[in-house]
């Protein structure tokens, strides 16, 4: 069910996304025009044309100049660096995934001067993804205190981090700072992966920018060598 608090557009994209993965809206199946959904969902068309940009980003639609917008067929590869987040970018490569939180989320200050957000205050959240039963993804997840106060309490099981930060904060992600490199496994971290010490992972390190918020969330991903192929899609709308 939408959550009534969020932005208009994020509930009809959320209600818009439950129809497709029902089978409404087979892969490419054109859904119907920004006029039609206006009247059938009792929205302005500027907002159905913003929830539809919401899951052209999420690489769920795409949109063909003077045809209409479409479902998109799902290609094999994980956009696992889109701003919609990691487990909407499983689910638009029709990939299951699992999250386990891994403990609680902690309030913790940051004394690591490589860290972006030394000298703030963060919560932090540590969760695994696994498909099939095996680890695809650790992350470890910190969000600047001062903008997402009481995000600790929110129950998170099961859950899109993307979506509740932009239910319960009216926040969405619009820009990102990346790096790359690929790391040899530290030993608190190889054992949510099932690995020993020292495998060589892909280590990735993202700020977000919000369109509320300036670098207001880091997230460091540890990506093993397994059966996806993981890639990240270059130009298009990311708004």
């Amino acid at each position: 069910m939408a959550d009534s608090r969020a932005p208009i557009y994020q509930r009809l994209a959320d209600e818009l996304f439950a129809a497709i993965r029902a089978g409404a809206y087979p892969p490419g199946t054109k859904i119907p025009s920004e006029h039609e959904l206006a009247d059938s969902h009792g929205a302005s068309r500027p907002t159905v044309r913003q929830a539809t940009d919401v899951l052209i980003a999420r690489g769920v639609l795409v949109r063909k100049r003077g045809s209409g917008t479409f479902v998109r067929s799902v290609p094999t590869q994980v956009d696992l660096f889109s701003l919609g987040g990691t487990m909407v970018s499983f689910e638009a490569g029709g990939i299951a995934v699992e999250t386990e939180l891994l403990g609680v989320p902690e309030r913790l200050a940051i004394h690591d001067a490589s860290h972006p957000f030394v000298g703030r205050e963060v919560i932090r959240i540590a969760r695994v993804a696994s498909s099939a039963g095996t680890p695809v993804l650790f992350e470890e997840l910190d969000f600047d205190a001062a903008y997402f106060e009481g995000l600790a309490d929110v129950d998170l099981a099961k859950r899109s981090i993307s979506d509740v930060i932009a239910r319960r904060f009216q926040a969405r992600a619009i820009g990102a700072d990346q790096s790359f490199r690929v790391e040899r496994l530290h030993a608190r971290d190889a054992a949510p992966l099932g690995l020993a010490p020292r495998t060589p992972v892909l280590r990735v390190d993202r700020t977000l920018h919000f369109d509320r918020f300036e670098s207001a969330a880091h997230v460091r991903m540890l990506c093993p060598n397994g059966p996806f192929v993981f890639s990240q899609r270059i130009g298009g709308n990311h708004a």
